[in-house]
């Protein structure tokens, strides 16, 4: 390889990468209820969290919202709880396969850090229990 060619491929490289690091991950969130109260109960809309819900000590869960979002790298994303309060979503990085996702809630001063693959679902809690009852959000970084 000359000069001339590797100072090309390199500019090239150096062009590309920030595009390719900064491109959009679409993120399924879904903010989840679970409930030690009542009879035993999966809402339909779960089933598929079945799995990953049942070892939890709630034994009723209902999903209280969804929705769909495109995470860019540093820009945090809002779900909005029932009490008002919100829950912070931001892709911290991703290479290859894997993405590591920011969950935060300033009211309790909480973060946490989570590196799954691309279609792995996270089941995490986000408040703490009141009367029987906590909020969980779930996430799954799509391809």
């Amino acid at each position: 390889m000359t000069r001339r060619s590797f100072l090309l491929a390199l500019l090239a490289l150096v062009t590309l990468a920030p595009a390719v690091s900064r491109a959009d991950v679409p993120v399924h969130v879904r903010l989840i209820k679970g409930s030690r109260k009542g009879p035993p109960h999966i809402d339909p809309r779960l089933a598929n969290l079945k799995r990953q819900l049942s070892p939890l000590a709630y034994v009723r869960w209902e999903q209280t919202s969804e929705q769909e979002v495109s995470l860019t790298r540093g820009k945090t994303e809002f779900v909005s709880l029932p009490d008002g309060d919100h829950v912070g979503v931001t892709l911290q990085e991703q290479r290859g396969n894997t993405v590591t996702l920011e969950v935060a809630l300033a009211s309790r001063n909480t973060q946490s850090r989570l590196t799954v693959e691309r279609g792995q679902r996270i089941v995490h809690q986000v408040t703490g229990e009141r009367s029987g009852a906590a909020f969980f959000l779930t996430v799954i970084a799509g391809p």
